[in-house]
């Protein structure tokens, strides 16, 4: 089993990097492949809705959104980790996922999602919502802790201060290895659920 890690912050050694870190050495135990990829200092430009990839399957910008796309599909868990900016993501962890949700055909549904996010202080509950929401819409089963996916720290290696975080962070892997094995036996007994029809409307028609 594989999970993907996505960190947005422009610090690759910081505090979401421990968080991450503690995250992957579950999965390790778990016997879950892992791959943490780099995000923060990337240059990823944002959705311009040109309709390319209804078309072609892919983004029409050739950067690392569509060389995560196959490691997203092959992924049976993906977690999306950020630093607080103004009480919400790292724009360029934004833009990646916008693109990279919006762009990808195939079915994301029952893979498992989770979100960390990590501030000195405040925004933490905004930006975890915000990540989750990616996954929502996918029908994409989220994975929780024991408290808000969440640690705190400023300065780099702060984080390793806060036993709770990282404790959150352990358990949060648990949970999340937990549900990818009980939904990969789910898939080989019953399949995935039935999907109805999509019924698409317009609040104006």
């Amino acid at each position: 089993m594989k999970v993907l890690m996505l960190n947005g912050s422009p610090h690759p050694n910081g505090n979401t990097k421990i968080a991450l870190t503690e995250m992957a050495s579950v999965f390790e135990r778990e016997e879950i492949e892992t791959e943490i990829v780099e995000l923060g200092k990337l240059d990823i430009r944002g959705c311009i809705a040109c309709g390319y990839c209804a078309t072609h399957g892919q983004c029409v910008f050739g950067d690392v959104v569509n060389e995560l796309a196959s490691k997203f599909e092959a992924a049976d868990g993906l977690v999306a980790a950020s630093p607080v900016y103004y009480g919400s993501a790292n724009a360029t962890l934004v833009a990646c996922l916008d693109r990279l949700f919006y762009s990808t055909p195939f079915d994301k549904t029952m893979k498992v999602g989770a979100s960390v996010v990590v501030a000195r202080r405040g925004g933490l509950s905004s930006t975890f919502d915000e990540l989750n929401k990616y996954f929502t819409i996918s029908g994409m089963p989220v994975a929780s802790g024991q408290y808000w996916n969440s640690v705190h720290g400023r300065a780099e290696g702060e984080a390793l201060e806060d036993g709770e975080g990282l404790q959150g962070m352990r358990t949060l892997a648990k949970n999340m290895a937990f549900l990818m094995k009980a939904i990969k036996l789910g898939k080989e007994t019953y399949g995935l659920p039935e999907k109805e029809e999509r019924i698409t409307t317009n609040f104006i028609r």
